[in-house]
């Protein structure tokens, strides 16, 4: 019993002297001024990004076309769709 009072004093120790490190600790580091060149390219065009390759579809099932959306859900019930609005 005596061993866990000493543990424990012990880490209410460290715990006081972890904070007061930080609180009375001096970590701020000192301002300086650093210059460094930039080279802008405005002119250029964007890289075209890289198509990704389509994984080749079955013989019976048509490819999804990813260019329509999913279906959207239907309102819960009770609510009307004046009600679902965010804004």
């Amino acid at each position: 019993m005596r061993l866990l009072k000493v543990v424990i004093v012990l880490v209410i120790l460290i715990l006081a002297g972890l904070a007061g490190y930080a609180y009375f600790g001096d970590m701020s580091s000192d301002p300086k001024e650093m210059r460094m060149p930039v080279q802008l390219d405005l002119g250029a065009a964007p890289a075209p990004a890289a198509a990704p390759a389509a994984a080749p579809a079955s013989e019976g099932t048509p490819a999804p076309d990813a260019a329509t959306p999913p279906p959207a859900a239907p309102p819960a019930e009770g609510t009307t769709t004046n009600d679902d609005d965010l804004d």
